[in-house]
């Protein structure tokens, strides 16, 4: 069956949803306002320009985390759908999504940003399937260890080879949407790369490569 990949962050979502959840745990004084802000901007400054330290910044992001029983998380991640998450989530993605559902296709999001945040998130864009960035977890709370290969540049070929073992898939055909150029690894054993309002990096290369680009933000 053929797969359909994407990217989450600034791809099916007009924004950030990793960078939005420290900004929302700033606004809910979970976090120390200057210290995060100055901190979560670093890291993803890091982060576009492809220098990020994956396993640095999990466990800065993991830490708050580590504060809240699952309990307490879950709830605090619901209001953080309803402020945040779901004003990025578009009709374009949406109906881009769809469209691969009414061809039969397997649908899949791989991304960097940790499955706390963005399994809820897969799962209101009605996609099965999804690889993130796993925190650990220790006797049913969450640490600021990352749990198997992290999920970001190569990470995402490895952890995806595994999957497609796992669940008998191949990349036949497949279909990867992304807008950064950090995923440039996994774009080269694709059959279909979409550049999706691409960084700077990104389209220089897509325009090389010949590659499709298009938006998903939608009209203001």
């Amino acid at each position: 069956m053929t797969l359909a990949i994407f990217d989450l962050d600034n791809t099916l979502l007009s924004g950030d949803s990793d960078y939005g959840w420290g900004e929302f745990l700033v606004r809910k004084n979970i976090v120390d306002k200057h210290h995060y802000e100055a901190e979560n901007l670093r890291f993803y400054e890091l982060y576009k320009q492809g220098n990020l330290d994956i396993y640095e910044y999990s466990a800065f992001s993991f830490e708050p985390l580590t504060r809240f029983s699952m309990n307490d998380l879950q709830q605090l991640h619901e209001e953080f759908m309803d402020e945040v998450v779901r004003p990025m989530m578009g009709d374009k993605a949406k109906k881009l999504v769809q469209w691969h559902k009414d061809q039969g296709h397997t649908l899949l999001v791989i991304t960097a940003t940790n499955s706390f945040i963005t399994r809820p998130i897969v799962k209101a864009f009605g996609i099965e399937h999804l690889l993130a960035t796993d925190p650990k977890v220790v006797e049913g709370r969450f640490t600021t260890e990352i749990d198997g290969i992290p999920c970001f540049q190569d990470g995402k070929v490895k952890r995806l080879k595994k999957w497609l073992a796992a669940n008998n898939e191949s990349l036949t055909g497949s279909f990867f949407y992304s807008d950064s150029f950090n995923d440039l690894p996994l774009m080269e054993i694709v059959d279909h790369v979409i550049a999706v309002d691409p960084d700077e990096k990104l389209a220089e290369i897509s325009a090389r490569q010949g590659w499709t680009t298009l938006s998903l933000r939608d009209e203001e």
